[in-house]
């Protein structure tokens, strides 16, 4: 992977990864009694969010559109965490160690990217935000199928790699509009 591509995305996961620390101070791991599907649904209401204020051209609530881009970054997160603990019975979870699982994921997850990034010649950077936005809509999508599916695929992807595309493509996002700088 490009050098440039590998430090922009590290910057965008650290600001993405210091925002989940201090929510996770703030309201600790509520989120653990979501099911899976709740976060899927929790993730499409951020990228619908996205999409409608790119097709409307203007927004009525201030909160900016990459405050969304990083919001799904961290919700896949959680998805991928919440996978990770489906035997932990515990709802309340310290950040030391929900911390190694966050960076397990992410190193993963950027993995995935190096790969498909050497296969695709960093594609991305030539997409519009909006494309990338409808990709991770067919995403969102795809995992509500997989799911009502009961996790069951014939030659699919799984739910784990569907959300680690769509850290990815958050991240792309948020790289092209300067959420690394």
């Amino acid at each position: 992977m490009e050098t440039q591509t590998s430090n922009e995305y590290t910057e965008v996961i650290g600001r993405c990864k210091e925002l989940f620390r201090k929510k996770t101070i703030d309201y600790g791991t509520a989120w653990r009694v979501l099911r899976l599907s709740s976060i899927t649904d929790q993730i499409f209401i951020k990228a619908q969010r996205i999409r409608s204020i790119q097709e409307k051209g203007d927004q009525k609530i201030d909160d900016p559109i990459i405050d969304e881009f990083v919001a799904i970054v961290n919700y896949c997160i959680i998805a991928l965490i919440q996978i990770s603990l489906k035997d932990e019975e515990s709802l309340s979870i310290s950040y030391e160690k929900l911390e190694p699982l966050y960076d397990q994921w992410v190193t993963d997850t950027k993995t995935l990217l190096q790969n498909k990034n050497h296969d695709y010649g960093e594609a991305w950077r030539d997409m519009r935000v909006s494309s990338i936005t409808d990709i991770i809509l067919m995403k969102l999508l795809r995992v509500k199928q997989i799911e009502d599916n009961e996790g069951e695929t014939l030659v699919s992807e799984g739910i784990e790699a569907n959300y680690q595309d769509m850290i990815n493509y958050a991240v792309f996002c948020l790289i092209k509009l300067g959420y690394h700088g």
